[in-house]
């Protein structure tokens, strides 16, 4: 008969492969990091897109639009990591106004993604892997940010969305409303020492420091990590979706000091939301005069689940439903909207041209 001894090691022997089979499934989730590479990649990018904007009146457009006018353009970045189902409902919003937009799509390389034609065609840039609640996601947005400056000089308005995303709007009645308002620089108020040289348009992207959580989202990296660049008082929250000015699209790719806090990993995950809290709180500080401190994205948080918003279905489609996502409390409608399902495409092209489009 084998001793005791020999039949335990025998036995903790075999339960090696169980143990890394069983394990990822009750460890907690990790986030993915930012390999050194990738980070170089970026700053290589990023330095490219700082030197062009030194020379402004060079109309590049290699994945852009090219057309001999001048108007300023809104360049919308998709950041996705499944399928575009909406793109039909965009094909439309797009439809006859080329020249006045770009489109940029950072879709995840680990996902499988059909190119979905038309408008989005030539439109993918070199993309990196990104998960929810992790600095992969303020990546990607200042990827999108760095590719469209550097792309076309035209570009004044930088769009984030989502796959999930869809417009509530035209075309135009989005265009007119952004470019049609100026802010009188007399009317600013001293922000920051280099705030004279913003542009007369305000950047919409939601600023608030009062939500109950922020202690908890501060300190999830450690009690005084963020010190002493990000102080708990200058710590903001808000929608990852913005739309920002070209000014400050430049502020986002060219600061190095905020990102060597929010790049680093949380150990409380449960409350680690980095793509929440870095751009509202570099703008906060840079230019809390130059934001709205309102984005123009409507989200559903009523019945959230797991930290996501509610999500449409196809029998919530409806003309009352897109008309209610509208209405605001600021002085500019709602022009997006998300989370919609994709089942919820068919139902939202048969309200298209009467509804959504029809402003």
């Amino acid at each position: 008969m084998f001793n005791t001894p020999f039949v335990l090691s025998f036995a903790l022997l075999l339960s090696f492969p169980l143990l890394f089979f069983f394990a990822p499934r009750f460890l907690p989730p990790k986030h993915a990091q930012i390999s050194l590479p990738d980070e170089l990649d970026d700053l290589a990018l990023f330095r490219r897109a700082t030197l062009a904007s030194l020379h402004p009146g060079a109309v590049v457009s290699r994945l852009g639009t090219t057309n001999s006018n001048s108007k300023p353009k809104i360049a919308f970045l998709f950041l996705t990591n499944s399928d575009l189902h909406f793109a039909p409902i965009w094909q439309i919003f797009f439809q006859n106004h080329q020249g006045l937009y770009n489109i940029y799509i950072h879709a995840d390389p680990s996902s499988k993604i059909t190119p979905p034609g038309g408008v989005f065609e030539g439109r993918f840039i070199t993309a990196k892997r990104t998960q929810r609640a992790s600095p992969t996601l303020i990546s990607a947005a200042r990827r999108l940010l760095a590719t469209a400056l550097l792309d076309d000089s035209l570009n004044s308005y930088f769009a984030l969305v989502s796959q999930k995303c869809i417009p509530l709007h035209s075309f135009q009645f989005m265009y007119n409303s952004l470019f049609v308002k100026p802010i009188a620089e007399s009317t600013r108020p001293n922000s920051s020492s280099s705030s004279m040289l913003f542009p007369m348009y305000r950047s919409f992207i939601e600023i608030l420091n009062d939500d109950p959580y922020l202690k908890d989202r501060y300190i999830s990296r450690g009690k005084d990590v963020m010190l002493p660049e990000v102080p708990f008082d200058r710590f903001r929250v808000g929608s990852q979706f913005f739309v920002l000015t070209r000014q400050h699209a430049l502020v986002v790719i060219k600061d190095r000091r905020l990102w060597r806090k929010f790049r680093l990993p949380c150990h409380n995950l449960d409350s680690c939301y980095p793509e929440e809290h870095y751009f509202p709180t570099l703008l906060s500080m840079e230019d809390p005069h130059g934001c709205t401190h309102y984005t123009l994205t409507r989200v559903n948080w009523t019945g959230s689940t797991d930290g996501h918003p509610h999500t449409y279905g196809p029998v919530e489609v409806s003309t009352e439903l897109i008309r209610e996502l509208r209405v605001s409390n600021s002085t500019y409608s709602f022009m997006f909207a998300r989370k919609f399902s994709p089942e919820c495409l068919q139902p939202l092209l048969d309200i298209a041209e009467k509804v959504i489009f029809r402003d």
